[in-house]
């Protein structure tokens, strides 16, 4: 999403359908293992964000492809077929979408010129929301860069993958911050999972 700007990557899914907020970090200490965790405060409804995705994949997809099935759709996007059953039905009822019958069991699906506008529209607001993202996890990272210098080390272990920990990786060596494939406990460990972003302290020397 944020490398690319591709419309058939998605965002991971958050652990917490409430959506991101920030939690304070846990101070330093020079025992124990130290946890800081940053969620990203991005200001909308991650809920909303996804839906509105799907939205746009489903129009695109439809217009590149007439003859693109529920099966398929899901297939696209990764989710069940009734998940995408439910999107073509509020697109259908909204009028963005028409359904036609193309045989005795097959159903042919038409972007209408309103479905069309949306899209656009959808496209614009996909690109907005895909930089500020990305400008929300690199200050994030930033912030949990600087508690990584301030515990004496120069490199971190990431884990994880997908756009975010992309951005988390460019982040680290826009910073200095080296990016170790090793991880023998010896240095901080970056954890992303979905929009979360983890940073593990281990035990000082």
């Amino acid at each position: 999403m944020f490398s690319s700007m591709g419309l058939r990557c998605l965002p991971p899914d958050p652990e917490d359908n409430r959506g991101p907020s920030i939690k304070p970090a846990l101070p330093l200490t020079n025992r124990g293992v130290g946890f800081i965790i940053q969620l990203l405060n991005i200001g909308f409804p991650m809920e909303a964000y996804k839906d509105s995705a799907r939205d746009l994949i489903i129009l695109d997809e439809i217009e590149q492809n007439p003859d693109a099935t529920q099966a398929s759709l899901a297939t696209q996007l990764g989710v069940a077929v009734g998940t995408v059953n439910w999107h073509l039905k509020r697109l259908i009822s909204k009028g963005y979408v028409k359904v036609r019958r193309a045989e005795r069991r097959k159903l042919r699906y038409l972007i209408t010129p309103e479905g069309i506008a949306l899209r656009a529209h959808l496209t614009i607001d996909y690109i907005h929301t895909s930089f500020r993202l990305y400008r929300a996890t690199r200050e994030r990272v930033i912030d949990l860069l600087s508690q990584v210098r301030q515990a004496g080390h120069q490199q971190v272990y990431l884990e994880g993958d997908g756009e975010v920990a992309e951005v988390c990786r460019l982040t680290c060596l826009e910073q200095g911050i080296a990016v170790s494939d090793d991880c023998d406990g010896s240095i901080p460990s970056m954890h992303v999972r979905g929009m979360k972003v983890f940073l593990q302290l281990d035990e000082a020397p």
